[in-house]
């Protein structure tokens, strides 16, 4: 059974990098194309004007990981009755969210619009359209949210990748169909992307109609699972608002203190960060179900051999992925941007290792989440978030200190907060802290410590920073995975891999 689970986690990992690989490549594409076309001030006016009901998706994450709990701790009981029930009751939640989306956009959206927002006067019918279309697609997207969750829930990852592949695709051919289009290009732009939208929500109803029985439920309350989802939402609604705050505050103190040129860096590092941790992120929407139903199912062996897997493996990956960018930040920047802001390159290796440590993060608010038990994990959780913004502050008033410190005291945030969630979480799941020191910190210690050594040796031996680069990434790749063979795999995972290569060789030859 754990072979079969291991093998969907494998081939579900692969469907979510192949749709992360192409989304990420016509996806930059798509938004130069659609730059030029619409032109800058329309381009600012969708952008501008799809951030008044942008706030709604801070309330659709949080709803979404108390639907995707609530949907796959069902599964893993597997208790049909049970999982329609918890159906039925997120239909009634997320059709009451539905009301007030529209109620809030159609009231106080149309009057920031028209009373606080800086738009030319000619374009201002285009701006009500694109508010139109944005509270519609808002709709949509609440309503399918459940059903997205259970398409995650029951591992149908390829079903997934396969529907967004299809979604890019769509917004390329708009890409190209607003240039040959005569009418106003900004409302025939959110007018198509409502069609998409469409197109994408009904394939979703459709896939989980056909697949999955729990989704004909009629909506239905019960009180108390509506009270759990409320609850849980309510939790991760007030970690996303910390992080926002967070992330944001640290924004607005660089600005005060530093200036927009210092902003430009942090963004431009942010995004490097982002494009990089995709992958993390697709590695562990795969293994999660998993570590839930486990859960449900009270297999709290099963339960922790997910969640060691998890935060070793997500490390490692970010780990790899880092160290040639972290050797090699200056030439990747250089190579990508034709000027460089000042401070980019040491913001990106700060925030790199930053990245890499918040993968252990990701497994222990699975496991919490499956508990259902947040308040303790997200209080510590914000307070420490939140006590970045003035520390920063005071550093920078009363020190003088540089710019970069505020991503070190990030940085330190994330180690303390890592020793907390490990703290507040393994107890919760019936871990032991022992194994998972022995399991997960000493074997990416052992990997930290070793892999980057030989590639800061090289960097430089080849005059050309072009060859430099190809070389030092080679030889990084190489080094991280002689380390992890060394430090990281335990005799069970070298084994597997002796055996799946023996196998693939021995197929090779037939």
């Amino acid at each position: 059974m754990e072979k079969t689970n291991n093998r969907t986690i494998a081939r579900n990992t692969l469907m979510l990098y192949g749709r992360a690989i192409l989304m990420m490549m016509i996806g930059l594409y798509t938004s130069r194309v659609i730059l030029n076309t619409l032109g800058v001030s329309d381009f600012g006016i969708y952008n501008a004007v799809g951030g008044i009901i942008a706030m709604f998706g801070i309330i659709s994450s949080s709803l979404s990981n108390a639907t995707s709990r609530t949907i796959t701790v069902a599964i893993g009981k597997g208790d049909i009755r049970q999982i329609k029930a918890a159906f039925g009751n997120l239909k009634v939640v997320y059709y009451i969210m539905c009301f007030f989306v529209v109620l809030l956009g159609e009231t106080i959206g149309l009057w920031f619009l028209y009373h606080k927002m800086s738009i030319p006067a000619d374009r201002m019918d285009a701006a009500f359209w694109v508010l139109q279309f944005t509270i519609f697609t808002t709709v949509l997207n609440f309503i399918c949210v459940p059903y997205n969750s259970a398409i995650i829930a029951h591992e149908r990852m390829s079903a997934f990748a396969y529907i967004s592949l299809m979604d890019v695709i769509l917004k390329l051919l708009i890409c190209f169909s607003l240039s040959i289009i005569p009418y106003d290009k900004l409302i025939i732009y959110g007018m198509l992307m409502v069609g998409v939208c469409i197109i994408d929500r009904i394939i979703y109803v459709v896939y989980c109609n056909k697949r999955f029985p729990e989704v004909h439920a009629k909506p239905r309350i019960d009180k108390e699972q509506i009270k759990d989802i409320l609850s849980i939402s309510g939790w991760t609604l007030s970690g996303n608002f910390a992080w926002i705050l967070n992330t944001q505050g640290i924004n607005l103190i660089l600005n005060v203190f530093f200036g927009p040129i210092v902003n430009a860096a942090r963004g431009i590092a942010l995004q490097v960060q982002g494009v990089m941790a995709q992958f993390v992120t697709n590695f562990q929407t795969a293994i999660n179900p998993q570590i839930t139903k486990s859960y449900a199912q009270s297999n709290f062996q099963r339960m922790h051999e997910l969640l060691n897997m998890s935060s070793k493996f997500s490390y490692l990956l970010m780990l790899v992925m880092s160290i040639p960018v972290l050797v090699e930040a200056p030439v990747i920047l250089k190579f990508w941007l034709n000027h460089v802001p000042e401070h980019t390159v040491v913001y990106l290796r700060i925030i790199l290792i930053y990245s890499i440590l918040t993968t252990l993060s990701n497994p222990l608010w699975v496991s919490v989440l499956a508990t259902g038990q947040l308040k303790k994990y997200q209080i510590y959780d914000n307070v420490i978030q939140l006590l970045v913004i003035p520390i920063s502050y005071l550093v920078f008033k009363y020190l003088q200190a540089d710019s970069y410190w505020v991503f070190v005291i990030l940085l330190i945030s994330e180690i303390l907060e890592i020793f907390i969630r490990v703290w507040i979480v393994l107890p919760l799941i019936h871990h032991q802290y022992s194994r998972y020191i022995r399991e997960v910190i000493l074997p990416i210690i052992g990997v930290t410590v070793t892999a980057p050594i030989i590639p800061l040796l090289l960097n430089g031996l080849i005059g050309q920073e072009f060859y430099n680069f190809i070389f030092v990434c080679i030889f990084s790749v190489l080094c991280s995975l002689v380390s992890i063979w060394l430090f990281a795999l335990n005799h069970h995972e070298r084994s597997w891999i002796q055996n799946f290569a023996k196998e693939k060789i021995l197929n090779y030859k037939k």
